[in-house]
């Protein structure tokens, strides 16, 4: 924008803050239909809905944000669990401290039970009564409370497909979608969750899970079911829900049998013999076998998808082959490597075979090379033993240097 129109700007955001008042106008969100692939088309579940916002309002809203982060007050009633929406807290910091917890289990010969629940459109069923009251509580009125109970009423939506538009339809509830200040609302609704001495309580945005650890799997269920009854009594007095069947319970040990079975509103929770929490697979004895395997499926898919272009008989340059491969492939499975790395050499060596075969296609390698030369000129670390050729460092730099021999 021209410096004037940044200035015009300034004087809209500066009457909004000090009349505590947020414009309908920049209220109003556009609902994009995008079906799932493989989904019957006439059933509404088959749509993934999303949220088009005024940029205007994005962009106030980012300045609210950050004023509000950089107050040492939102650090203090923050809570230490969640680590969504948070910085300097990320998916795998959160799966590091579940996978610490469950090998100190594992290691002391005791059981770790363990529930993951599954929240039933969290986002979408905020009481918004409830939230304004949480948030005259928690913060003081320095941090626009009118204006935020201005920016929860009056919003309207319509939904959009193909050349049709629906009328619109108010917003009763829920935070909205793709905001700047929704996560922070979530965060403050669901700050109070029920907390127990006896479990540790793990939180991402609205993934939970919740651990404890005893030596008698009897004792560990029931710690565990007092937690799940006090958590019943929070989402039925903030009209939140539970999904009592995609919930899932896992017992993790290195010793025979199971916790006995845990209850949400009277609902048995199934048990499991592994579980995705955040991207990653847990099983029952920390193996990260079915991790691995799920991650080579994915790898297979996408690799058939873009295989056109790095394939070996694509007219594509070996440097941005392997970039695709780097930039593309390769974070499907270094996602989270650093807790599943320490697996055994079998279940490493899945990822490994599926690297030099790549490897191999994407350059067009003869059989007489090796996969040490073919990892060794290409500048990628290998993480097995190649037979005859001894153990490739880890720390090998990235990126082509050299161009491969055999393709002159």
């Amino acid at each position: 924008m021209p410096p004037e129109g940044l200035q015009t700007l300034l004087y809209i955001f500066n009457a909004i803050t000090r009349l505590e008042y947020w414009p309908v106008p920049l209220k109003h969100s556009k609902i994009i239909m995008i079906p799932k692939p493989g989904k019957i088309p006439t059933d509404v579940t088959s749509y993934r809905p999303i949220s088009l916002l005024p940029v205007i309002s994005k962009n106030l809203e980012k300045l609210l944000l950050k004023r509000i982060y950089n107050d040492t007050y939102f650090q203090e009633w923050i809570t230490l669990h969640q680590f969504g929406f948070r910085k300097a807290h990320s998916t795998i910091q959160q799966c590091h401290r579940l996978t610490d917890i469950i090998n100190k289990a594992l290691d002391d010969q005791q059981y770790c039970s363990a529930v993951f629940l599954d929240a039933s459109q969290a986002f979408y069923k905020v009481w918004h009564q409830g939230l304004l009251l949480k948030i005259k509580q928690i913060l003081p009125p320095a941090y626009f409370n009118l204006l935020i109970k201005s920016y929860l009423q009056n919003r309207y939506f319509v939904t959009t497909y193909n050349n049709e538009t629906s009328p619109p339809f108010p917003m009763l509830s829920g935070v909205p979608q793709r905001s700047i200040l929704g996560p922070l609302l979530y965060t403050i609704y669901t700050a109070d969750i029920s907390q127990s001495d006896k479990t540790i309580l793990s939180t991402f945005a609205d993934d939970t899970a919740i651990t404890t650890t005893h030596s008698d799997p009897t004792l560990a269920s029931a710690n565990l079911q007092d937690h799940l009854r006090t958590i019943e009594n929070w989402t039925r007095m903030w009209r939140l829900k539970i999904n009592e069947t995609k919930s899932s319970h896992l017992t993790f040990t290195l010793r025979r049998g199971h916790c006995p079975p845990l209850y949400i509103n009277q609902t048995v929770v199934p048990q499991a013999e592994t579980v995705k929490y955040l991207g990653l697979h847990f099983d029952k004895r920390l193996t990260w076998k079915d991790h691995v395997k799920t991650k080579r499926k994915q790898l297979d898919l996408k690799t058939r998808e873009i295989y056109w272009l790095i394939g070996k008989h694509s007219p594509l340059s070996l440097e941005n082959k392997l970039l695709i491969y780097k930039a593309v492939l390769k974070p499907v499975w270094t996602y989270g490597l650093e807790l599943w790395g320490c697996a055994s050499k079998s279940i490493i060596a899945v990822i490994q075979r599926y690297q030099s075969k790549l490897l191999r296609s994407i350059t067009n390698a003869p059989w007489y090379v090796s996969n040490h030369t073919l990892h060794s000129d290409l500048h990628i670390p290998a993480s097995t033993r190649f037979p005859g050729n001894g153990q490739l460092p880890i720390t090998r730099p990235w990126g082509l240097t050299q161009t491969l021999s055999w393709n002159h």
